[in-house]
């Protein structure tokens, strides 16, 4: 018998930071009034990814929690769905990096950039201390149909439990554990599909097993707090694990337990987990499924197959689902805007690129992936034709983006208009744009034609920085003086002048 009690780990509003599991969050983001609860039924199928699509269309649209599927409603597991754990909000992305949820984003960018420094290795503890134990399901009582697994788009391949989730392996020659953000679509009652873009750890992982005829351990999170898939999806070095990152962001070290079927560590606050073995050649058709292009990804494929050995779960467990789609709506929009500025920026520290000032990658653009802004002082010949080439092929960056362009330090990388007006005033064409191609892409980008060249890609490098040779005769900005901007700042109310006075970070004076 199930207990569907929903414990939470601490009551509300009597914790303090860190974050310790997804209840946390939930109760984090409803006190800055970012959450709805659906207590109706709702289909899984296409209508709650529908709702989710819409909401995310609003300025400040709420993460949603649905209470109950339609046909689950006397189901003894409980399961509950959260979709748009982020989505297009800041504040949640903030919340979430265990910062105030009105920091604004380039501090939140540079705050991120300095704890991504400070790594912490997991920390084991034992069964008994392991909420996701409450309950399992092992042999023939695992059913995964017992499970409201969605169906996200109409032309999708299959139903999806792996979207908001952190897919756990071992690279089998230096045993660090990697944690990926990757899609599982359900194959059956106790198998899932796991797709993998090459170059991804995973596939690495998969790969060099194979060759020695070695089955691969697989754990994946299907109810996380949220930190987890914002680190899994993101590219860090391949021989440090991304646990030692989120315990890093968290100031804490991640409690892990060890599997129950696998020799894996697992997150031990989750909320839902299946552990499980790939065998080696073991694959089946997976695909095609809706994806942070706003375009359904490839063809339906070959995919490598997990047979599921065991299903662990808190009572009442939330399933983590993400909607990938065109912008807004695209559920890594919003937190790679933040992490990944953050990791291309760490990465350019690390390569002694001195003089950056702030990094952005557009959310608009791929879901954060397709464009990096990089806002710097030029301090010498070439420096922003060294940063563009640098920031395009590090480790943060390198996947995917098509985009990298250089501003000067008094342009807000994050402001869209002020980096337009720099292109149209400090930009030629002909002379300040450079490409590199074969880099690393993706099978899903659309715009590769023929498809079998789309893991290579090509990136433009757009200098939109003034020529440095000739800083000091470019035409001189206009700019406020900071006193007359204080002056103003301060009567703005009195006047009764609609909305917030709009922040300026360059004055004439600083010129």
């Amino acid at each position: 018998m199930i207990d569907t009690t929903d414990k939470r780990s601490t009551p509300p509003g009597t914790r303090n930071l860190p974050i310790q599991d997804l209840r946390d969050w939930l109760d984090d983001v409803d006190a800055i009034g970012e959450l709805v609860r659906i207590t109706d039924p709702v289909d899984r199928d296409e209508i709650m990814s529908a709702i989710v699509y819409l909401l995310a269309k609003q300025k400040g649209s709420p993460a949603v929690l649905f209470e109950k599927a339609v046909g689950f409603e006397d189901n003894p597991i409980g399961a509950r769905l959260l979709w748009n754990l982020v989505g297009p909000s800041l504040r949640r992305v903030a919340v979430t990096l265990e910062e105030p949820a009105d920091t604004p984003t380039i501090d939140l960018i540079r705050r991120v950039q300095g704890k991504m420094k400070n790594r912490m290795p997991p920390a084991e503890v034992t069964p008994d201390d392991a909420p996701i134990y409450e309950n399992t399901l092992t042999g023939d009582a695992i059913d995964l149909d017992l499970l409201p697994i969605p169906k996200h788009w109409p032309l999708d391949g299959g139903r999806y439990g792996g979207t908001g989730d952190a897919v756990i392996t071992r690279d089998p020659d230096s045993d660090y554990l990697n944690i990926g953000t990757y899609r599982m679509m359900q194959q059956g009652k106790q198998q899932v599909g796991l797709y993998l873009s090459p170059g991804k750890d995973a596939r690495l992982h998969i790969a060099r097993s194979w060759e020695r005829g070695e089955d691969v351990q697989v754990a994946a999170a299907w109810g996380i707090d949220p930190l987890f898939m914002l680190v899994g999806s993101q590219g860090f070095p391949k021989n440090i694990s991304e646990y030692e990152y989120i315990g890093g962001l968290k100031g804490q070290p991640v409690p892990v337990v060890r599997g129950k079927t696998t020799d894996l560590l697992l997150p031990a606050n989750a909320d839902l987990v299946i552990e499980g073995v790939i065998r080696p050649g073991s694959m089946k058709a997976e695909g095609p499924f809706g994806e942070f292009t706003g375009y359904y990804g490839r063809p339906e494929g070959e995919a490598p197959l997990m047979d599921v050995t065991a299903v662990h779960f808190r009572n009442n467990p939330i399933l983590t689902n993400a909607l990938m789609a065109d912008y807004p709506s695209c559920e890594q929009s919003g937190f790679f805007a933040i992490i990944r500025s953050a990791k291309v920026w760490d990465d350019l520290d690390t390569l002694g690129v001195p003089g950056i000032k702030g990094i952005y990658a557009h959310p608009a653009v791929s879901g954060g992936l397709g464009m990096t802004v990089i806002s710097l002082e030029q301090l010498y010949a070439g420096h922003a034709a060294q940063a563009l080439a640098l920031a395009a092929q590090v480790p943060g960056g390198a996947y995917f983006t098509k985009w990298i362009i250089a501003v000067d330090d008094d342009i807000d990388p994050s402001n869209m208009d002020e980096v337009m007006w720099a292109m149209g005033s400090r930009c030629n064409p002909a002379d300040d744009i450079d490409i590199l191609r074969d880099t690393w892409s993706t099978p899903l980008d659309p715009s590769q034609y023929p498809p079998e060249n789309r893991p290579y890609g090509s990136k433009a490098l757009i200098n939109v920085c003034k020529p440095h040779k000739h800083l000091a005769e470019f035409p001189k900005r206009t700019m406020l003086r900071r006193d007359i901007y204080e002056n103003v700042a301060a009567t703005w109310e009195k006047l009764g002048l609609p909305g917030q006075v709009p922040d300026i970070h360059t004055f004439e004076r600083d010129t």
